[in-house]
């Protein structure tokens, strides 16, 4: 089991955010819900900042916000120190990538979704 961070989690069911929960959770993964302003997502406790996980124990964060957005959130994924980071399409971000590389953090542009159900997750 993977500790995952979802970067954007939505109470949405329509939001593949939310479809990314669902499905890691499906897939036996612990999902952990991000977004500022959301506080339930799958009844899960939202967390709202992601230095709150400092220490925890996080193998994946997946991006699912843009570029303007998950640039703010460059220092808090170095300092829980996950062991990849996916941005999901419509979220790459060459530039933060490049960053977390730099800090010995994999990053890769793909679809979660995609990745769970042909088992390249």
């Amino acid at each position: 089991m993977e500790v995952v961070v979802v970067v954007g989690a939505s109470s949405d069911t329509s939001r593949y955010s939310y479809k990314a929960m669902e499905m890691l959770e499906e897939f036996g993964h612990k999902a952990i819900p991000v977004h500022p302003r959301e506080e339930i997502v799958r009844g899960h406790k939202v967390i709202h900042q992601l230095a709150d996980l400092v220490g925890q124990k996080i193998d994946t964060v997946t991006v699912y916000v843009n570029p303007a957005i998950s640039d703010k959130y460059e220092t808090d994924i170095i300092s829980i120190k996950p062991k990849r980071v996916i941005f999901n399409p419509g979220a790459e971000n060459p530039r933060l990538a490049s960053v977390l590389n730099q800090s010995g953090i994999k990053t890769e542009n793909a679809c979660t979704l995609v990745l769970l159900r042909t088992g390249q997750y």
